[in-house]
């Protein structure tokens, strides 16, 4: 599967493709293989942290079962608002946990935004390296953090 790695300003990024679909975003990595999609990728990234761009137009592969409707659910959410694991669970008709589990689990983070899913008392949790505190820093970017207060 070609991947292709960039610098963003939480650290090298690394992109996967796999069927003309991005498959996955993780933290780190090495990656050299810039197919067009993958390029338009990186590009589309280098925009919405240049605050240029605020939605992606990239074909991803959704994860079966509940977690393929998490990840729709969260595309939905239009850049600097946030929604809560329970309003996603009240919509997709399960249990908060199961929500929380499958955001943990969300393979293209910040394409798939679950940054912005927040706990109902606290910010809830986020895979990257940093945690919290690059969450945090999404929400900022997004002109979310006055949420955070």
């Amino acid at each position: 599967m070609p991947d292709l790695s960039v610098e963003s300003p939480y650290g090298r990024l690394t992109l996967t493709e796999e069927d003309g679909r991005i498959t996955r975003l993780r933290w780190g990595g090495e990656g050299e293989d810039a197919t067009p999609l993958l390029a338009e990728a990186a590009r589309q990234l280098d925009a919405y942290f240049a605050g240029t761009r605020r939605a992606f137009d990239l074909p991803v592969a959704f994860v079966p079962g509940l977690g393929g409707d998490v990840m729709r659910a969260m595309l939905a959410i239009p850049f600097g608002e946030t929604r809560t694991y329970g309003d996603l669970a009240k919509t997709l008709g399960a249990p908060a946990q199961a929500i929380g589990q499958a955001c943990g689990a969300n393979p293209v983070p910040i394409i798939v935004p679950c940054h912005r899913i927040l706990g109902a008392s606290g910010l809830g949790g986020f895979s990257a390296p940093g945690g919290i505190e690059t969450k945090v820093a999404l929400l900022r970017h997004e002109g979310a953090g006055s949420l955070l207060l």
